[in-house]
């Protein structure tokens, strides 16, 4: 069949109807009967992929959770948790896969063939530092460790949590992937210096890095308090070094330190 040999992931009608040579409207119903007779499966409303011949159960085949956000949600990657996972920079397990988009998508949770997705939408300009992966012959990209890092700094959310966030730069610190560098360089290439406050504290509260690396997370913050984590609670100490308000109390400094 030409679609089996023209598409390794999710495609539309459009480009179904590009590579039969069709109208639209012939290759929608094309694709629909194809679909009812187990040829094809639904991704969801006007998106298939090919059923491989030996699938035993066709109707429930279901494609790569990867591959179909990568196909759905171009441009973008796969990050936060989900990239924290593929790095091993997590014990913690995620039912959700976490998609960063340079376009808007709306709804910004959906779930597609059984699994959910959280897309966060960002400016286009703001997709770097990324790593190709290959998944069933189809190209998707991933954070890299260091933008992974960065990314989750910047919205704690998108590990879970200031709290998880904080065990993975740990992590990150004592895997092979820790560049100080490489994080100095996405630090300055996204632009916010709420990261380097977050970063540049919980750095030096865990003793992860040398002095010169907290010194130039220090000499890029940016004026006025902000949350260690957005998503807590709106009290907690005000650390005027790095214009941070530790709310998470098991972040928080010792006594005496950091006022």
């Amino acid at each position: 069949m030409m679609l089996h040999r023209a598409f390794s992931g999710p495609f539309d009608a459009a480009q179904a109807a590009a590579v039969l040579r069709t109208d639209l409207g012939h290759t929608r119903r094309l694709l629909a009967n194809l679909a009812n007779s187990g040829w094809l499966a639904r991704v969801r409303k006007g998106w298939y992929i090919c059923v491989p011949l030996e699938a035993s159960e066709p109707k429930e085949w279901r494609e790569d959770p990867w591959v179909v956000a990568a196909a759905l949600f171009s441009p973008g990657y796969i990050g936060g948790w989900s990239a924290l996972e593929h790095w091993g920079l997590t014990d913690q397990i995620f039912s959700v896969i976490y998609v960063i988009a340079g376009r808007k998508v709306r709804p910004a949770r959906q779930t597609i063939q059984g699994t959910d997705f959280l897309i966060r939408t960002v400016p286009e300009r703001t997709l770097f530092g990324t790593h190709r992966v290959w998944r069933q012959r189809v190209p998707v990209n991933v954070s890299d460790p260091h933008r992974t890092i960065i990314d989750i700094l910047d919205v704690p959310a998108a590990a879970g949590g200031a709290l998880h966030a904080s065990e993975v730069l740990q992590a990150y610190f004592e895997s092979e992937h820790a560049d100080q560098a490489k994080l100095l360089q996405y630090g300055d290439r996204l632009g916010r210096g709420t990261v380097f406050k977050r970063l540049g504290y919980l750095a030096e509260r865990g003793t992860l890095a040398d002095a010169d690396f907290v010194a130039a997370c220090r000499g890029r913050i940016t004026k006025g308090p902000s949350l260690l984590d957005p998503s807590g609670p709106p009290n907690g100490r005000i650390i005027a070094r790095w214009n941070l308000r530790v709310n998470i109390p098991r972040l928080a400094p010792d006594e005496g330190e950091g006022v």
